[in-house]
């Protein structure tokens, strides 16, 4: 091995070397294997037991150590540490600087180290970092919230971290890189391939402009556990997440339990009653398990600063909105078709005739009624304005 090892300050050269060691012979997500870590006191001591040929540990198999330790034994650091720095990827694990500390949430599921390819800081990044997930086989629908989140979070200075995956994924990766946010892709595979391949001109743009960051080792595949194992990283590096779309077996909804899990903010953005791509966060609405966004303000409320409140939503103001209640009572009873006198308004609004006369001179002001002789009623503008329901007096 060599004296020197690239990498960020932090993590002694042994320590680092081990890990990465590490990160092609376990697993990532196995509770075992960081538990298995922390009683034998670091990376380096667990890679010296493996390789010494010492008998299994209490719950390992013979069988299964041994085959742990030929994956050791074959191991070349460095040569995954080279064909990482080949892409302009390295390596990052616990004591660097650039080590996210929330990811030691997870405890004994925390990565052995990530591999991060992009040139900016995973730590910082991680501090206002959103995920956006949801269906690979999604609707035009979610496609454009997807995208829109992921820009309005972006133009709101905040990281859109997803799995790079195609639909939700892309479209959040995408909508944050079109307004040159920042974005994270959190792969299942190693970050030197591009995988979906559909994705590559993706994941290389994101490379560039953000980050690119799994915890498997150069040239490795993915498999269906190692996404699932992977959503624990994406929930555990942001503040939130937001479910766009999502079946009822669905592996946005293993995100999002993840997130809640670690006790950070669960989002989900409704979609038709009908859509079975929305039944899984309808799910997570109902039970109470996910708070209701529809844009980036009432995201940001949640998982902001104190004070970051998105804008109360109003319907449209319309002159009717301003009239006293006295007046809009008057208004309110005046007919729609033909002309009434003020003592039949009075007596409908039990209100001193006087008083009557005073509204439907304001209301004439403003006008909602007109005089018709010694009676009221209407103006036309006001009777071709009055809602389908039938209330009277309408919009104007």
């Amino acid at each position: 091995m060599s004296a020197t090892i690239p990498g960020p300050a932090g993590a002694g050269d042994g320590e680092r070397l081990a890990r990465v060691v590490l990160s092609r012979v376990f697993e990532p997500g196995e509770p075992k294997t960081g538990a298995l870590l922390r009683t034998s006191g670091g990376a380096s001591p667990l890679l010296a037991r493996l390789r010494t040929g010492e008998g299994p540990p209490k719950g390992f198999t013979r069988a299964r150590w041994e085959g742990l330790a030929a994956r050791a034994l074959r191991a070349d650091p460095e040569q995954d540490l080279a064909r990482a720095a080949a892409v302009g990827a390295r390596f990052v694990c616990p004591g660097d600087l650039e080590w996210p500390s929330q990811l030691d949430d997870l405890q004994d599921t925390r990565p052995l180290g990530l591999w991060v390819r992009g040139p900016a800081d995973l730590r910082m990044w991680s501090l206002r970092a959103v995920a956006v997930v949801g269906a690979r086989a999604c609707t035009d629908y979610g496609t454009y919230l997807a995208g829109a989140l992921a820009v309005g979070l972006a133009e709101r200075g905040w990281v859109v971290a997803s799995g790079g995956a195609f639909g939700i994924d892309g479209a959040a990766h995408r909508g944050a890189l079109g307004v040159t946010g920042g974005t994270v892709a959190v792969l299942a595979c190693g970050v030197d391939r591009g995988y979906p391949p559909g994705h590559a001109r993706l994941l290389a743009r994101i490379a560039e402009q953000g980050l690119v960051i799994g915890e498997l080792p150069p040239g490795e595949h993915p498999t269906p556990s190692r996404f699932v194992t992977r959503n624990r990283v994406i929930a555990a590096l942001t503040r939130g997440t937001v479910v766009v779309e999502a079946a009822l077996r669905s592996g946005a909804l293993v995100t999002a339990r993840a997130a809640e899990r670690l006790g950070r903010h669960v989002m989900g953005v409704p979609g038709p009653a009908t859509s079975g791509l929305s039944a899984g966060v309808h799910e997570l609405l109902r039970g109470g398990q996910a708070h209701l966004v529809t844009d980036a303000a009432e995201i940001v409320e949640l998982v902001g600063e104190m004070g970051e409140l998105a804008p109360e939503k109003r319907g449209p103001l319309v002159p009717r909105d301003l009239l006293t209640p006295e007046a809009a009572a008057v208004l309110a009873v005046m007919p729609a078709g033909g002309a009434v006198r003020a003592e039949s308004v009075a007596l409908a609004t039990v209100t001193a005739k006087d008083d009557v006369i005073a509204r439907l001179y304001e209301l004439q002001a403003l006008g909602f009624v007109e005089r018709d002789g010694d009676a009221w009623k209407l103006t036309r503008r006001t009777r071709t304005t009055a809602s389908p329901g039938g209330e009277r007096g309408g919009r104007v």
